[in-house]
């Protein structure tokens, strides 16, 4: 069977037309520009499109861009650099020889952290930061699926927080208070957890369907709700408490619950690697294979053109935001059962919730590319602490760099500007 291109698009779409204007108007009238009569919520649904699924090329430069300005703040904060800039007119060449040994001296310690350490001394200790990496990437793929997903159907879900925490707190929930065998005990944990956070999830799905409420509100309000629900667990020994604790921490994760390490004990990493792989193989497929992954993106684009050619806009943003919430929930699980099983805690989502919303963009709400985005912050959070060790350079560089391209990723007319890329006018 032949593909249909490089997105798996439809080649062509069939969608009503808006009326035309009566011929009797005024001449006046017809000199209106079409951005004139295009209404707010329309213009604010098309920056948004653009923004969450534009070209890989605004993309990529905007990396590009936020690392260039990560390398002034490190030449910034370098003390070798100052100490040359104190005598520049006098040896300038003394000043450009810190400021290369600086940013060299980073990035290489990054690459050191995150992919490959040529200085270790065992082929274990070589290889081990790329399994490091990929530890990092699983819940940051599997969470920036889940809020991509949303993307592609027209609607931002920044709810990762509380749908990771649900998730994460339903799964250790299943993990120590049921004593099973592993191959039900582990399925069982993933597929609750899925689940608690599908519907936590779904809440914003249903109000967005049912009222119109904004989901950017909803979602931010049921991150405060579920981390208090979870908390309440967390310090409730009918719960989620450990017995015999005072702390809001759950006891450790048995063994038959527990994700299995893929390349032994020496290395971190787990099988929740495995299950981002599939999780991003079903992705998708639902949404370039499947009538469902139609209905979503046919919603992203025009709702109004979507809702009279036939397709339940409601139902779209219910299944949307349910499917969402399962994949931001698969993270926490992640958390729990695999990268963090000493107990859960209110802490387990880790910054990842608000992370993956970045990866869902700078992966263009495209599975594949979301994992690619996932592999990359991965690789930033493994090799910012060992920039920080070897370098002394703040691991706070690492998060101006992600903030930046937050910033390059929501302004691409400004990328676009600076690299002086053609627009679509022109």
């Amino acid at each position: 069977m032949s593909e249909k291109g490089p997105e798996n698009e439809p080649a062509e779409t069939t969608e009503p037309t808006e009326p035309t204007e009566p011929t009797g108007q005024a001449e006046g009238a017809a000199t209106t520009s079409d951005a004139d009569r295009v209404p707010e919520a329309s213009r604010w649904h098309v920056a948004m499109r653009e923004i969450t699924t534009g070209n890989a090329l605004v993309a990529v430069l905007s990396v590009l861009l936020a690392m260039f300005f990560g390398s002034l703040m490190i030449l910034f904060t370098d003390e070798d650099v100052r100490y040359g800039l104190s005598y520049f007119f006098a040896r300038p060449s003394d000043t450009f020889f810190y400021a290369w040994e600086a940013i060299s001296g980073a990035y290489v310690s990054l690459w050191r952290g995150a992919v490959y350490n040529d200085l270790g001394s065992t082929f274990t200790q070589q290889i081990k930061p790329i399994t490091e990496t990929l530890k990092f990437a699983a819940p940051l793929t599997l969470a920036g699926l889940g809020i991509g997903l949303t993307f592609r159907a027209g609607l931002f879900n920044i709810g990762g927080r509380g749908q990771m925490l649900l998730g994460g707190a339903a799964a250790a929930f299943v993990a120590v208070r049921l004593d099973l065998p592993m191959i039900v005990h582990l399925p069982l944990a993933i597929l609750v957890g899925a689940l608690a956070a599908a519907l936590w999830g779904g809440i914003a799905g249903l109000l967005k369907a049912l009222t119109g409420a904004h989901e950017v509100i909803v979602t931010i309000m049921l991150n405060y709700v579920g981390y208090y629900l979870v908390f309440y667990a967390l310090t409730r020994k009918s719960l989620l408490q450990a017995p015999g604790s005072g702390n809001p921490k759950s006891s450790p994760m048995p063994e038959s619950a527990v994700l299995p390490d893929l390349l032994g004990q020496q290395f971190n990493l787990h099988a929740g690697f495995l299950l981002a792989l599939l999780a991003t193989v079903l992705v998708w497929w639902i949404l370039n294979r499947s009538s469902l992954g139609y209905r979503f993106r046919a919603v992203g684009e025009n709702p109004s053109a979507a809702k009279a050619a036939g397709i339940n806009v409601g139902v779209a943003y219910l299944s949307a935001f349910l499917i969402s919430g399962a994949l931001v929930g698969l993270a926490g699980v992640n958390q729990v059962l695999g990268s963090v099983t000493d107990g859960a805690t209110s802490g387990l989502d880790a910054g990842i919730g608000f992370d993956a919303i970045t990866v869902a963009l700078l992966g263009r709400s495209r599975p594949f590319g979301i994992l690619a985005a996932g592999i990359l912050f991965g690789a930033f959070k493994s090799g910012g602490f060992f920039m920080q060790a070897s370098e002394g350079i703040p691991v706070d560089i690492v998060l101006v760099i992600q903030s930046l391209i937050v910033l390059f990723l929501a302004a691409p007319p400004l990328v676009k500007a600076i690299f002086r890329l053609p627009t679509k006018e022109a």
